[in-house]
């Protein structure tokens, strides 16, 4: 750790320093950070948060139910000619794909969150980054059909293509 950045964390930074403004200023935020932090460990505060972050109430169960009707159930609602057309592969390919990545990574498998409730499915995720991949698709728009976060989104895209280059 640099002498500068031990200065910051430990609050004695008076900003007369030649260094580069743009760093000092950067790792000042930081320092700031950290010690906030610190103060709300000390205090028995919760500190897995971050502070001004939303929490958006997505009914990710009803939307997988709606995924599936719409492509993936007995009768689906698109043919396999419209399939075919949105995901740029046959349903069969699809599942396969799906079963060799669960079967590789536990991202594509549909786990419970801290509070019991149901995760995004592995068809949730696959579908997320088979689609920003096949159209360009911004990660931040997939909120609005799949109901998966923008974070979630490029973690799915992430672990799919490493693991497809791992597995294929």
């Amino acid at each position: 750790m640099s002498s500068l950045t031990q200065r910051i964390l430990l609050g004695e930074f008076d900003g007369s320093s030649s260094d580069d403004d743009e760093i000092a200023m950067a790792q000042l935020n930081m320092a700031k950070q950290y010690r906030k932090f610190q103060r709300r460990r000390q205090q028995g505060g919760h500190v897995g948060f971050t502070i001004g972050r939303a929490w958006i109430p997505r009914d990710r169960v009803v939307t997988d139910q709606r995924l599936n009707a719409d492509y993936f159930c007995e009768y689906p609602l698109y043919d396999e000619k419209l399939f075919q057309q949105r995901f740029l592969m046959s349903r069969p390919l699809f599942y396969k794909i799906l079963g060799k990545l669960q079967q590789h990574d536990v991202t594509f498998v549909q786990r419970n969150d801290a509070t019991g409730a149901a995760g995004l499915s592995g068809i949730q995720k696959m579908t997320a980054a088979l689609k920003m991949m096949a159209y360009g698709t911004p990660a931040d728009s997939l909120d609005e059909y799949l109901k998966i976060g923008e974070s979630t989104a490029v973690d799915s895209i992430q672990s799919f293509c490493r693991d497809v280059i791992s597995i294929f």
